[in-house]
């Protein structure tokens, strides 16, 4: 099947606005480099778009861009997932 530029958009934005599920260890992970993140800085008021986090060794950091790119090992954690149990 060829797509067209405009097929592939929606198609893609379709995508990207499916929940994920994410492992557990990997959410509190990025709860704690968000919490961590926000205690050391609590002035600064950006908020991130989220969190890339490592599978396998849980390191990560924010990401205040709307379109994150992650190396192969990476995923990214969404604020709003974020946000569920820090408020």
């Amino acid at each position: 099947m060829v797509y067209t530029s405009q097929q592939w958009q929606e198609e893609y934005l379709d995508r990207t606005e499916l929940p994920m599920l994410l492992d557990p260890s990997l959410l509190r992970a990025a709860r704690q480099i968000y919490r961590t993140y926000y205690e050391v800085h609590p002035n600064l008021t950006e908020r991130p778009s989220g969190v890339a986090i490592d599978r396998f060794t849980y390191r990560g950091k924010l990401i205040f861009r709307s379109k994150p790119i992650l190396l192969p090992q990476e995923c990214f954690v969404p604020f709003s997932q974020l946000e569920a149990e820090i408020y």
